[in-house]
């Protein structure tokens, strides 16, 4: 403890972490590592994918592109720090630097549910209204879409971070998670956060429930056009087209709304820490995986990437 004690400064926080230096600690921050690794280049290779191949210059792969970004960033806001802590002895983290972790996960957890939210009203206009897709769905739209997920996350962000960081905090200040995470900070308050904590649920719960009422409505429209069509094809193509945004959806909405959304008594640090492990790292690796081994468009052009590659041609 006196190590950790010198270790952090006047200002700083010591991150308690999810692993020790047990054997079975050091395989899964192996396994984190190895998720951690193929998450990052998974995404990259599919924003690489989307911007050289013509192919893929529609708007739901440039929304894909903008949900790849934010998933990048999301993997390097946190996992790095815990690496670096966890192979050095060190759990110390800068006040800066805590305050940079909240609010860039704040800004990026907002935004990208806001953006699955609105990809599945782009879904809705694919498959309900396709004469009018090149028109409801232009590039202002497109635009305006991606700009109003990034400007809602980043403002949430902003004011979070700023809020949360002027707290007064005293004590060990040992944050009981491997990242800056908001709650488990409050808690070492000087101050009473109640106030605060629970503006800070309602908020969780408009921005969850906000986009998530949005793929509720979009999809029950999708639904209606789907039981209209008297082609079994037809109907078994418009739910394929689907199925990669739903199982994306499922997996983010569910982590989020099981650590957010949860009454305190129910909530436990071990738990939360294991699920913020789930969607800070493995949902990001998950999002690329779904949607490029069940997308014959990117399939198509990462063969096509790898032929330009053997062969020595550029695009």
């Amino acid at each position: 403890m006196e190590t950790w004690l010198n270790q952090l400064s006047v200002d700083g926080f010591l991150l308690l972490g999810i692993f020790s230096h047990s054997q079975t600690d050091l395989v899964l921050f192996s396994a984190v590592m190895v998720v951690f690794i193929v998450a990052l280049c998974g995404n990259v290779l599919l924003v690489f994918l989307i911007c050289i191949d013509p192919r893929l210059h529609t708007p739901m792969y440039f929304f894909l592109s903008q949900l790849s970004l934010m998933d990048l960033m999301l993997v390097c806001t946190n996992v790095p720090k815990m690496a670096a802590n966890f192979l050095s002895g060190r759990k110390a983290i800068s006040f800066v630097g805590c305050g940079v972790q909240i609010g860039l996960f704040v800004c990026l957890v907002g935004s990208e549910g806001l953006l699955l939210g609105l990809m599945a009203y782009d879904r809705y206009v694919a498959i309900s209204r396709p004469l009018h897709y090149p028109t409801l769905m232009n590039q202002r739209v497109c635009v305006w879409i991606t700009g109003s997920s990034w400007a809602f996350g980043i403002i949430d962000g902003l004011i979070q971070m700023v809020v949360v960081m002027t707290f007064p905090y005293c004590g060990l200040r040992e944050v009981n998670h491997f990242f800056c995470e908001m709650l488990s900070l409050l808690k070492l308050a000087c101050a009473d956060t109640s106030l605060f904590e629970r503006v800070i649920f309602v908020c969780c719960v408009f921005m969850l429930l906000l986009p998530f009422s949005i793929i509720v409505a979009s999809y029950a429209l999708i639904l209606g056009t789907v039981l209209q069509m008297h082609s079994a094809q037809a109907r078994k193509k418009a739910l394929a087209t689907c199925s990669s945004h739903l199982t994306a959806v499922s997996l983010f909405f569910g982590a989020a709304m099981f650590t957010y959304l949860r009454p305190r008594r129910y909530r436990a640090p071990s738990h939360d820490k294991v699920v913020s492990v789930f969607y800070t790292v493995l949902t990001p690796m998950l999002n690329p995986l779904i949607y490029s081994l069940r997308n014959r468009e990117v399939m198509g052009a990462l063969r096509k990437g790898l032929d330009r590659c053997r062969t020595g041609n550029q695009y």
